[in-house]
């Protein structure tokens, strides 16, 4: 029994019961009566009225005793249906404004329904409580903004592997079974570890702007064998690269206001420096074969692509309680550059213009929230390179890359500041890397 009902009960069974025995007394009185005992029951009467307004001032009394009692231990009262229906009116009036931003305002706006037990344990006249639906992050652009004037600092590790078989010939076929020439089996292994820092501050509740650091580690083990120069046993070749990659500066706008039930159109403009090392600084070995391109072997790896690039693109977010449906496209425009020379052990060759070709990507996918403090995130992204020219021709060999990369998130919200995100990505195209792992650690100031 709630401490309401232990208070209330008995103290209002007696006064109701003291009440109907004047009530009755006066009219079993009242059936015959002459002027004298009508005016002595006048008199019984204003007496018991006394008594009604004595016991009234008690009861009052005892009900903010029991309001008193009921705020000490927390308990809301069922005895007070007028403040009980004001309650959830006064309380959402009461609460600030939340700033319009991203998926944090879409999921404010639909608030998780709770049904069964947990409407039962619900206390009477509380407001309901809105559960901010934290979506886990998979791909490079985060769907939420940060607010006007907060600051976001996030660091993030992110570990890629690939492997592939190629079989190069370079001769001629005198009959199907006989090949005059070089044939070159290799076999790469391929494993890049980046490390990001990366900072986001919000110039308006639509708006925000975002620096990247990236440090680059890679490895690449290449094993090889000249089947018809007579080598009796495989070849290992590793080589090595470290150092700053390419630094990147991201605006984002946001166009609509948040609303339940309808897109979010989110616009961005990425530019993407040239800070890292370029594959034409690196020594490259072209003593063996230099007309076979697929014998060019780099001693030191790259950490930079060696090109500005310029990415406009479009985010959608559809938020429909309990998950949010979103997707991207977006256009890399890399620009090119003029008198490249190529560093070789056998000096430096002169590339002329050399034109790496665009990308056209897209993703899309679903964020569903598990509970107030985990969620789930699974979505494909997808991209299709053009073809490299160097002074206007098509480079030998190039070709248009298709890379296609399936990706599982999980998200968990440690603090209200801070939460933990770890992203696992399966290539699903043979040029796309095999496996990709990625941790993000952001904080909120």
């Amino acid at each position: 029994m709630r401490v309401d009902q232990q208070l209330h009960i008995p103290f209002r069974k007696n006064v109701l019961v003291a009440a109907l025995a004047i009530v009755c007394s006066a009219a079993s009185q009242a059936a015959e009566i002459s002027p004298a005992q009508a005016k002595a029951l006048k008199a019984q009467l204003s007496e018991q009225a006394k008594r009604m307004e004595t016991l009234r001032k008690q009861l009052a009394e005892a009900d903010a005793k029991l309001a008193k009692m009921q705020k000490q231990l927390g308990v809301e009262s069922a005895a007070t249906p007028v403040a009980v229906a004001a309650a959830p009116v006064k309380s959402q009036e009461a609460q600030p404004s939340q700033p319009e931003h991203g998926m944090a305002k879409v999921a404010q706006a639909a608030p998780a329904q709770k049904s069964g037990a947990a409407q039962e344990s619900t206390p009477v006249g509380a407001a309901p409580e809105q559960r901010v639906q934290q979506v886990a992050q998979i791909f490079e652009q985060p769907g939420v903004l940060t607010p006007a004037g907060h600051f976001s600092f996030e660091t993030g590790m992110q570990y890629s592997y690939s492997s592939s078989n190629r079989v190069s010939l370079v001769g001629y076929t005198i009959i199907p079974a006989i090949t005059i020439g070089l044939i070159d089996v290799r076999e790469v292994r391929r494993n890049t570890f980046t490390a990001n820092v990366t900072g986001r501050w919000g110039v308006t509740n639509r708006m925000e702007l975002e620096a990247k650091v990236p440090y680059v580690y890679r490895s690449d083990d290449q094993l090889t064998r000249p089947l018809n120069l007579g080598a009796g046993r495989d070849e290992l070749f590793n080589s090595t690269g470290q150092g700053i990659g390419d630094v990147e500066a991201t605006a984002r706008y946001q166009f609509n206001d948040t609303t339940v039930d309808k897109p979010v159109y989110i616009g961005s403009l990425r530019f993407k420096s040239r800070t890292g090392k370029d594959p034409f600084e690196v020594l490259t070995d072209t003593t063996q074969a230099p007309e076979l391109i697929t014998n060019r072997v780099e001693t030191e790896l790259p950490t930079g692509s060696g090109f500005y690039t310029l990415q406009p693109g479009l985010t959608v977010l559809y938020p429909t309680d309990p998950a949010v449906f979103f997707g991207g496209l977006n256009y890399q425009y890399n620009m090119k550059r003029s008198g490249v020379t190529m560093n070789t052990t056998q000096g430096e060759v002169n590339l002329g213009e050399v034109d790496p070709g665009d990308v056209i990507g897209f993703n899309f996918g679903m964020g569903l929230a598990l509970n107030e403090r985990s969620s789930f995130s699974l979505g494909y992204d997808g991209a299709s390179m053009g073809k490299t020219k160097i002074n206007g021709q098509d480079a030998i060999n190039t070709s248009r890359i298709q890379l296609g990369t399936l990706l599982l998130g999980y998200s968990q919200r440690l603090t209200n500041a801070t939460s933990l995100g770890l992203t696992v990505g399966v290539g699903v195209t043979r040029d796309t890397p095999d496996v990709t792992l990625g941790l993000r650690l952001p904080v909120s100031f």
